[in-house]
């Protein structure tokens, strides 16, 4: 019979286990075994029994009871009928937990003309909450589930590790790991966000190893009666607990504003002098094709360059941080990712084979838990797209820098009436554009925004403000920069120009100096040279133009633009 009992019976016995009792019918009869002291008239403990047995005893008084009730008060069954219809609906729908709290307070909602029978239901929603409350309790002053009958409202989805946030780029940890159900309590409905983040803080604390509780003293016995609401004052202490506790040891013990800070020296080229250190270093190997890369000899290439700054002190090799520095080159260039690589004007797609390191180096960063819960994968994807538009920007304007040089090398002679001379004025307007590219990238987008998050930071309540934060800023950055936009298809034709332009420089000062036979040099006119100016040009002017419209037009809802689109329109004018 014991296999029959169900194992909440077991684990939350009824009151009725201790009564005791002088006589039952079921008792006294021949199924059960008699003794010395029930013979005698001593009162029996109904708790010596078996609880299937028990149980049969309490059904057999309780029909009893209602047979007595029956003749003395045929009301009652106003309340056996409630009962019954909760019983059937609970049954029929398969209630539990939330389910049978919200159906038991409906009912006796229901029955305000009935006060015996809302009495009743009262009662049971009362008596019905307390295992419901525990569960609470140590969720919202422990961060612990303790449900092993999933009634409680918040889901726990354990398949989803910790470890999974520097590996998802989809962050689902943070919120899916702990979740609301569909069914919440009405008590708690306008609260139940609350709880959840609550426990979430809790449990951060103690997968840190900071076993961190609310205070005893903090604590009170949660119940749903009572006019004061006193449950609600409980809830909102406990979360104001833990969001202070949490946001001081992120921000205390694991440093997460230098985190970011060093984040930002690297990833946003804060730090100058460390890409221009890295790109001599490492152009052979970026100059390879994608498939020909040794990301190692990238990584071995990071050493010497942090051991050469630390001799001139700067602020890379101050940083201890470093060390979580590592190389990453994608398989797809930056357009790609962003899935903007088809060209809407000639429907062609780039050419995967001719994508070089240039186009597909990123840095990456090793952050560990908890930290990760603010810079997760996904945030870190936004890094890397922003670091690896800057770093191509970058390598433009060393090629144009490069491409300047060599004009400036034939300055002596004389390159009037050549198309040399046009050559010089339209490096120089390359180099003005993307000088003022870069220029608008760091210091109207990057560094504003990154103040604002800063200052956002030193206020914030809650570590779910600091994601917020964190990614608003992220997200601003991205679109500042055209990554979020068509416009970064436009701006990516105008680099290529540059780039192929700069390629060709040699070429077209190489092919316009004459030697004689004294070795003097002198200018000529080179139709072939003259001819690809000229398209280099138009294409350039082109581009640019089309340009302009639309940062001005941009402008007017994002006004940072307003000083780019002038650059532009300006390099156009030039």
């Amino acid at each position: 019979m014991e296999s029959m009992t169900p194992r909440w019976n077991q684990d939350r016995p009824g009151r009725f286990h201790k009564e005791t009792r002088t006589s039952s019918k079921l008792a006294d009869s021949k199924w059960f075994p008699s003794n010395s002291s029930s013979n005698s008239g001593v009162e029996q403990a109904i708790g010596c029994y078996d609880t299937p047995v028990q149980e049969l005893i309490v059904i057999d008084d309780l029909l009893s009871a209602l047979l007595l009730l029956n003749t003395l008060n045929l009301p009652m069954m106003g309340s056996m009928r409630a009962l019954a219809a909760v019983i059937q609906q609970a049954s029929a729908k398969h209630f539990v937990g939330s389910g049978v709290l919200n159906l038991l307070h409906n009912q006796a909602k229901a029955m305000a003309g009935d006060n015996s029978v809302r009495s009743l239901l009262e009662k049971m929603t009362e008596c019905a909450s307390n295992a419901y409350l525990s569960i609470l309790e140590r969720w919202v002053y422990e961060g612990i589930i303790d449900d092993p009958y999933g009634e409680f409202f918040i889901a726990e989805n354990r398949s989803l590790k910790k470890e999974s946030l520097s590996q998802d780029s989809t962050a689902k940890y943070w919120s899916q790991r702990y979740s609301l159900k569909e069914t919440i309590p009405g008590f708690l409905a306008n609260i139940a966000a609350t709880i959840l983040t609550t426990g979430k803080y809790l449990n951060v604390m103690r997968e840190c190893g900071h076993n961190v509780q609310v205070p005893i003293s903090e604590r009170s016995k949660l119940t749903i009666f009572g006019s004061n609401h006193h449950y609600l004052e409980c809830i909102k202490a406990a979360h104001e607990f833990a969001s202070k506790e949490l946001v001081s040891l992120i921000m205390d013990k694991y440093g997460l504003i230098g985190r970011l800070r060093s984040i930002k020296h690297y990833l946003l080229l804060d730090q100058g002098d460390f890409l221009v250190h890295f790109m001599d270093i490492a152009r052979e190997e970026l100059n390879k094709k994608v498939n020909e890369i040794s990301v190692q000899k990238l990584q071995v290439s990071l050493l010497p360059l942090f051991n050469h700054l630390a001799l001139r002190t700067t602020a890379s090799a101050a940083d201890p941080r470093h060390e979580d520095l590592t190389c990453f080159v994608d398989r797809t260039s930056l357009l790609t990712t962003l899935g903007m690589d088809k060209d809407p004007d000639s429907n062609s797609v780039e050419d995967p084979v001719s994508i070089t390191g240039l186009e597909t180096f990123s840095l990456s960063y090793k952050v560990q838990w908890p930290l990760s819960i603010v810079i997760s994968k996904k945030a870190l994807s936004k890094y890397q797209l922003i670091f690896r538009f800057l770093f191509h920007c970058k390598h433009v304007e060393r090629q144009l820098c490069g491409a300047w040089q060599i004009h400036q090398g034939i300055r002596s002679m004389n390159s009037n009436g050549t198309a040399i001379c046009r050559s010089s004025l339209l490096c120089r307007s390359m180099l003005k554009f993307i000088s003022s590219l870069l220029h608008y990238l760091t210091f109207e987008v990057l560094e504003p925004n990154w103040h604002v998050m800063q200052d956002g930071l030193q206020s914030t309540r809650s570590i779910d403000e600091v994601i917020q934060h964190h990614d608003f800023f992220l997200d601003k950055c991205l679109r500042g920069c055209f990554l979020l936009l068509p416009d970064v298809l436009k701006v990516s034709k105008l680099k290529s120009v540059c780039l192929q332009y700069a390629a060709a420089t040699q070429w077209l000062i190489s092919s316009s100096v004459d030697i004689n036979s004294q070795s003097q040099k002198t200018m000529i006119r080179d139709t072939t040279v003259t001819e690809s100016i000229f398209n280099f040009e138009r294409e350039f002017n082109s581009e640019l133009q089309s340009l302009g419209p639309v940062l001005s037009k941009g402008s007017q809802a994002e006004p940072y633009l307003t000083h780019l689109s002038q650059c532009i329109l300006g390099v156009s004018k030039d």
